[in-house]
């Protein structure tokens, strides 16, 4: 048994589901990387134990990642124009990744969000071939890539293989695209089948975006997801110029075509989901789809503010993810929600920070599939955070106020401690295993020019 201590946690009570920051916690880990036990009030640390700093929080689990996105930080911000020169930039950046390349970038990435308390990834990945659309020799080189690089960082991945074969309604895939794309949703279920799950790895499945899978290959992506039980996520709804384009091919908008082939559910995640009409926010509440809010790279964008209040009061939970990674803090993610809606209604006071930080934690490890995992409770996986309650962000109020602290005052530069497993990932703000992360993403980002 390994036994941590820390002098503040936020905690759930024990067969409730009220949360509070309790005081002197003492959480022992079991072999098998499980809490065995967590005892508040419990006094000094005992002799031996690892003593953590600040306030210990689960996990925190991004749920929406293009990791090759991150190559694009700053370089994306010179001028002006819209999504889609964005996109034309980011179409360059894949077309340099191979699986050595992408696995160092990766691993530099994930030790990033390690440091930011991120401690499983929903992996957003469809760079499957060789450019041009020739597979590598391992035609899932490109994805055990990705897992391999979680494991060098000491983060769960849920690999979300992505179905992409079109351009748009009807049209072939373009010269960057060919990489991504099977040729049909058969074949891209025949591959995706030959990836294998290990400990700090799941398999799900991910839809593009209706325009990039043709409506009548739609369910084969979702049948795919059902017979395993696995994760399925999709782009819903991200510009209006994706909802004009699926009305003007299929007379439906995107969240009705994806109502009529099935895709929606508890197991689905739909990610953005900005521009919806009453009846799409329906048809998501009405089948408790998750929604995956991204409001860093919805704002910077430029998407919009999606209606995450109305979604989530009709009875859809909400993840969070840093999709581009513009930035990677999902301290930030989580406090954009309510800020947003602030904007939107010039109204404060749309979410607690409970609310959030569950977000940022169990519901988004339960959309991809780790639903052991984002609770500091006894028998849940032993992964977990701490935030210094004494920076220049975060100093100045009462230990109970800590959730209010994290989310809406700290940021990922807070985070001291990460524990994945019962292993220690980072230590006093030092990844253990990427030390100069920083150093790190230089490299990587520089190996892709």
């Amino acid at each position: 048994m390994t036994t941590f201590w820390a002098p503040h946690a936020w905690l759930r009570r024990e067969g409730g589901s009220l949360t509070a920051v309790e005081d002197d916690v003492r959480i022992d880990v079991d072999a098998t990387g499980r809490i065995s036990a967590i005892t508040p009030d419990s006094g000094p640390a005992p002799e031996g134990a690892t003593v953590l700093t600040g306030l210990a929080l689960p996990g925190m689990a991004n749920a929406h990642s293009h990791a090759f996105h991150r190559a694009l930080r700053g370089a994306v911000q010179v001028g002006s124009g819209t999504f889609w020169t964005w996109r034309d930039t980011m179409y360059r950046a894949a077309d340099a990744l191979d699986p050595d390349n992408y696995l160092a970038l990766a691993t530099a990435v994930y030790a990033e969000m390690a440091l930011a308390g991120i401690t499983a990834v929903g992996e957003f990945h469809y760079v499957h071939h060789q450019p041009g659309g020739t597979p590598y020799a391992d035609p899932n080189a490109m994805g055990e890539a990705l897992i391999e690089a979680a494991a060098r960082a000491g983060i769960r991945i849920t690999l979300l293989d992505t179905c992409y074969l079109s351009s748009g309604f009807g049209e072939a895939p373009n010269r960057h695209q060919t990489r991504f794309s099977d040729g049909t949703a058969e074949a891209w279920a025949s591959r995706v089948s030959l990836l294998k799950e290990r400990d700090h790895a799941k398999i799900g499945a991910a839809i593009h975006s209706v325009r990039a899978v043709p409506a009548e290959q739609l369910g084969t992506v979702a049948v795919w997801a059902k017979q395993r039980q696995a994760p399925l996520h999709v782009h819903l709804s991200e510009q209006v110029a994706e909802n004009e384009a699926c009305l003007a091919a299929h007379g439906v908008t995107p969240t009705q075509l994806l109502a009529r082939h099935g895709v929606l559910g508890p197991r689905t995640s739909a990610v953005h989901a900005t521009h919806l009409s009453e009846e799409d926010m329906r048809l998501l509440t009405d089948t408790s789809t998750v929604i995956c809010m991204c409001p860093t790279t919805e704002r910077d964008l430029a998407d919009g503010i999606g209606p995450a209040r109305k979604l989530a009061s009709g009875g859809c939970p909400i993840s969070l993810g840093s999709d581009s990674h513009a930035v990677i803090d999902l301290f930030e993610e989580a406090r954009a929600l309510e800020l947003n809606e602030r904007l939107a209604t010039q109204r404060r006071g749309h979410w607690t920070a409970a609310s959030l930080l569950r977000a940022a934690t169990e519901d988004g490890h339960v959309s991809l599939g780790w639903s052991e995992a984002g609770r500091l409770e006894r028998g849940a996986l032993a992964d977990f955070c701490t935030v210094a309650l004494d920076t220049p962000r975060t100093a100045g109020q009462a230990p109970r106020l800590g959730a209010e602290t994290a989310v809406f005052a700290a940021t990922s530069a807070d985070v001291r401690d990460v524990v994945v497993g019962g292993r220690i990932v980072v230590r006093d703000g030092v990844h253990t295993a990427v030390p100069e992360t920083g150093r790190a993403l230089t490299e990587a980002v520089s190996a892709l020019r």
